[in-house]
């Protein structure tokens, strides 16, 4: 399978969605409801009313809603990943690692608003990127932050990585005051509009503009099945970490600049279940798109074939033995 997916074929792409239905397949079987939680924002309970009365007659509409997000999540940030040459080779070892990992913790496949805001960080990631070349970035910029405005209306703690978009745009271009006030007005947009929303229906209310925003330690309760999950989460980034890192002489400029942006956007999703988070597992999805990029260099770059080859059975025989005999996704 490693083989297969370091080619760059189109029959690849056929093969990534059947490669995910198989991976996946226990959450059309046990179909997971989704329940509002303190963190979700007002547009996510919106779409959640929205889509309420279908899902309360057919509940397999939340896994396939989420499977599409997944599916087409992995074939974005595989083109992203192909389009701006972060490895030397293109393929599809990216989109098959994200379906990989997502499929460690069963959270990862919940319909939730972390999923959602996935989609649009692979925007905002390919977006910081192109801001490189451009001359004139003042209206991708905006949209950058404007993104992440839509974003924190989705799922409210998302609205910490616009430090991390600060930081991108300080490293991929020169500093300029006017294009960092451009971006955080662009995170401001949506909150205008609303606040503006609320004023004119005569609902004006702080919390709703602003929920309460708080750090916590999250609980998290120890199995062998989490410890198995980080294991194979952890050892092909460090892995992944190390072939970067002794491969980066031989990468573009921008390309070198790309990984340390992956690496702060780990760091800010690490941060994300923090704020205003419960005990579950479902923020910590924003932290599988830089993973899966560091465990695509552990299967393309290793000198030791069996290495990679070993690591990507052992997770899929991993993952079917927590869906199947563990506790997986039979309780959700």
């Amino acid at each position: 399978m490693i083989g297969i997916f370091k080619q760059k074929t189109p029959a690849n792409l056929f093969l990534l969605l059947a490669f995910g239905v198989l991976i996946k397949l226990p959450m059309f079987m046990h179909p997971h409801a989704v329940a509002i939680r303190e963190e979700d924002s007002t547009l996510f309970k919106a779409i959640l009313d929205l889509i309420e009365p279908t899902g309360r007659a057919n509940p397999v509409i939340y896994p396939l809603l989420a499977f599409a997000l997944l599916f087409i999540q992995a074939a974005s940030f595989n083109r992203f990943m192909n389009t701006q040459r972060m490895m030397n080779r293109p393929g599809y070892l990216s989109g098959m690692a994200y379906l990989l990992i997502t499929s460690l913790f069963p959270e990862w496949n919940y319909f939730s608003a972390p999923l959602i805001v996935n989609t649009i960080l692979i925007f905002v990631l390919s977006g910081l990127f192109n801001v490189y070349h451009q001359q004139n970035a003042r209206g991708s910029i905006f949209n950058i932050g404007l993104a992440m405005g839509v974003a924190s209306f989705l799922f409210f703690p998302a609205i910490t990585f616009i430090v991390w978009i600060l930081f991108a745009l300080a490293v991929m271009r020169p500093f300029r005051i006017n294009e960092w006030l451009l971006c955080i007005l662009g995170l401001t947009t949506p909150f205008y509009f609303y606040a503006l929303y609320l004023f004119i229906s005569d609902q004006w209310n702080w919390q709703a503009l602003w929920p309460h925003f708080f750090v916590s330690m999250p609980a998290v309760k120890q199995s062998a099945w989490l410890a198995g999950s980080a294991f194979l989460l952890v050892v092909p980034f460090l892995a992944g970490g190390y072939y970067v890192q002794i491969n980066l002489r031989r990468m573009l400029i921008q390309v070198r600049k790309g990984w340390s942006l992956l690496l702060l956007y780990l760091l800010g999703a690490v941060f994300i279940p923090f704020v205003n988070g419960n005990n579950g597992f479902e923020n910590w999805v924003i932290s599988a798109i830089p993973f899966a990029a560091f465990h695509a260099c552990t299967y393309l770059y290793s000198t030791f074939r069996i290495f990679p080859v070993l690591l990507f059975w052992l997770g899929v025989a991993f993952v079917l033995a927590y869906q199947y005999y563990g506790p997986g996704w039979q309780l959700v």
